[in-house]
């Protein structure tokens, strides 16, 4: 059996990923600041004891709001004196709108570090309808900043399978950036449709100005630092940019991605 670690292992891939590999017969250890062992980014004390015994360690940072770079390069040092030979960083595809941005600061401290490496660079999430940026209101809105811009959004089920793999095979895969989308792009208003069938109940996009986008952000609390990272990767659908298709499913799993309709009908609640 194998160890790994996994880094926001109770979030949107962690849990998926934790699953997956579980299933497989390997040994799991799903860290956070609420479990045992807890580990805390900003707790270097909580470091070693999540790391010892590990052969692989799923990275996910604490969050876009500040340069936590300096912060991974620690960790990877702790993490090869402990015998770790393997780290998966959990990135972003959208990190090249936004190239001396948190997302790709890390990305250079993990190439640089001690520890053979993997990226992940998955599309928007298709969960994100779900459990995250993009659920509609009571009202049945999605308010984004996109346009007509089109996504291929990625099922987290397919990241959380494609990490697993990377884990486990570090021969193949070590060295390597892996882009990962669904199978087509859709535009919110299409995406839109397919959420109104699945929940049985009108869900509808409306556009937003970018800068309203922001303010509201602001309003609510967003830490300012993860804003221009938001506000990079949206400008980047609303411009066309991140519509392509990304084949590293198919690369890792030897399959197709799944696509949007087919994860709505298994995922989404009815309304």
């Amino acid at each position: 059996m194998t160890t790994f670690l996994i880094l926001g292992g109770t979030g949107k891939t962690g849990r998926r990923l934790a699953r997956t590999l579980t299933g497989g017969g390997h040994v799991v250890r799903a860290a956070g600041r609420s479990t045992t062992p807890r580990f805390d980014w900003h707790d270097r004390s909580t470091w070693a004891t999540a790391l010892t015994g590990v052969d692989g360690v799923f990275v996910v940072g604490p969050g876009s709001a500040t340069d936590w770079s300096p912060l991974l390069s620690d960790f990877l040092a702790t993490a090869a004196e402990r015998g770790v030979r393997h780290a998966v960083l959990l990135s972003a595809r959208g990190v090249e709108f936004l190239p001396d941005g948190v997302v790709a600061r890390a990305e250079a401290a993990l190439q640089a570090g001690p520890v053979a490496w993997t990226i992940l660079r998955p599309s928007h999430f298709a969960q994100n309808f779900t459990e995250a940026m993009f659920v509609p209101d009571a009202d049945g809105r999605i308010v984004a900043p996109v346009g007509s811009g089109a996504e291929p959004f990625v099922d987290v089920q397919d990241i959380a399978e494609v990490a697993a793999a990377v884990l486990r095979d570090p021969a193949t895969w070590a060295g390597q950036v892996l882009a990962l989308s669904g199978p087509a792009a859709l535009t919110f208003d299409e995406a839109a449709a397919v959420l109104s069938e699945a929940a049985g109940a009108p869900v509808r996009f409306e556009d937003e100005a970018d800068d309203a986008h922001e303010r509201r952000l602001a309003e609510a609390g967003t830490p300012a630092g993860y804003i221009p990272w938001r506000a990079a990767m949206l400008r980047g659908i609303r411009r066309g940019e991140d519509a392509y298709l990304s084949d590293g499913v198919e690369r890792v799993l030897g399959r197709g991605a799944t696509s949007f309709q087919e994860w709505a009908r298994r995922e989404v609640p009815a309304r």
